[in-house]
């Protein structure tokens, strides 16, 4: 096989390509976070009922996720993602003219299912492209830019609604993503290593029920659910405790907050290049012992001690989930496209449940109702690293 090896043009082209994907994707996808106490006030609804704005996306996109790529594997890997890309951008400037809710959630909906095409596909294209030796520290760069479009799609959207409004604000995401959108276009280099397969609707369900065989992989697919509930839960509901009282903070400043993705660059490419050179269930230890550090510390009244909390938590949570993406890629025999879009799909579900769920213990119980529920994944997917330490895949 002819591998992309480090150090040439094509890696970086493929390196700036996927990041500049995962910037698209999850500007888009996230943009709407910091903007829920915004649709509270709006639409006259509930935190709870405000959280599925994004909530709706992630199922919607998790469930995509189980079919895409069976699509990449008969109509290629770089074309369905670019679709992907594109899509979700136009329907972004579409999502900013919503008239009520419902209409937003049914844009969010349809955006969700196009949404799927990128992270699908991405870690399949990386595992078979990337000469394998490189690939934890290029899942953990593609990671990065994830984060880093979390990031960007969070706090532009803050900063333009304290401007604006929030409708200008996901138009400007729109805008961006596009743009985003044409880079990926012409920098991803074309697939060298991927052999078309004739599209079977009646074998997908059969492959994916394969992939749930493998109690090594569920364990994995476990890691991803937790990490991510754990990773959106913090995040919905933190608006919400800085825009009250006593912090009292401005959309602007609460949408600077999300700066802390920063952290996330760092720790997916670091903890990435250590699980090429150490096992990973020990890496995936010291993630989550991070990340447990982290989301205790937000429990102090003070904002700043907050913050350092909150960068902690994000530092650890993008690690474990290079470590833990990465890891799949190790375990899948065959058939890995249906493998990463399992990882993903779990993922995502913890994103909606743990987004949602976390909505009744913030309305219940306050701050420290939302971190007993983080704590009490972070506690599971710890027992989950411990199955997996008999298994050493270095």
């Amino acid at each position: 096989m002819s591998y992309i090896k480090q150090g040439t043009v094509s890696f970086r082209d493929a390196i700036l390509a996927l990041f500049a994907g995962g910037f698209n994707t999850f500007a888009i996808l996230y943009n709407i976070q910091p903007l829920m106490p915004e649709f509270s006030r709006d639409f006259h609804i509930s935190p709870t009922m405000a959280s599925l704005s994004l909530s709706m996306t992630t199922i919607a996109m998790a469930v995509s996720m189980l079919f895409v790529g069976s699509l990449s594997d008969a109509w290629g890997r770089k074309s369905v993602m670019t679709f992907s890309l594109f899509a979700a951008s136009v329907l972004a400037l579409l999502t900013a003219a919503s008239p009520n809710f419902h209409f937003l959630l049914v844009i969010r909906v349809i955006q969700g299912i196009v949404l799927a095409g990128l992270p699908a596909i991405a870690m399949t294209y990386l595992s078979e492209e990337i000469e394998p030796s490189s690939l934890g520290i290029v899942m953990g760069i593609y990671i990065s830019g994830n984060s880093v479009g979390g990031m960007g799609g969070r706090i532009i959207s803050g900063i333009v609604t304290d401007f604006f409004n929030w409708r200008v604000a996901i138009a400007a995401i729109g805008a961006l993503s596009l743009i985003a959108t044409l880079l990926f276009w012409f920098k991803l280099p074309p697939s060298r290593n991927f052999e078309r397969q004739p599209l079977k609707i009646s074998k997908i369900a059969e492959s994916l029920l394969s992939q749930c065989k493998d109690r090594n992989l569920l364990s994995v697919y476990g890691l991803g659910f937790l990490l991510m509930g754990s990773f959106v839960t913090l995040y919905n509901y933190i608006g919400y405790q800085l825009l009250a009282p006593p912090y009292s903070l401005s959309q602007s400043l609460v949408g600077s907050i999300f700066f802390v993705y920063i952290m996330g660059t760092f720790s997916s490419t670091w903890m990435g290049r250590l699980a090429d050179r150490y096992a990973r269930h020990k890496v995936m230890w010291m993630a989550l012992a991070i990340i447990l550090i982290g989301v205790t510390i937000t429990l102090s009244s003070s904002l700043w001690l907050k913050i350092i909390g909150i960068a902690i938590f994000t530092f650890g949570f993008f690690g474990g989930h290079s470590v833990a993406s990465s890891w799949v890629g190790r375990l899948a025999t065959n058939r890995k496209a249906q493998a990463s879009s399992l990882y993903l799909f779990f993922y995502y579900v913890g994103s909606s449940v743990g987004g949602t769920l976390g909505g009744i213990f913030w309305s219940n119980f306050g701050w420290a109702g939302v971190v007993g529920l983080i704590v009490f994944f972070l506690v599971t997917a710890f027992l989950l690293s411990i199955r997996l330490s008999s298994v050493d895949y270095s």
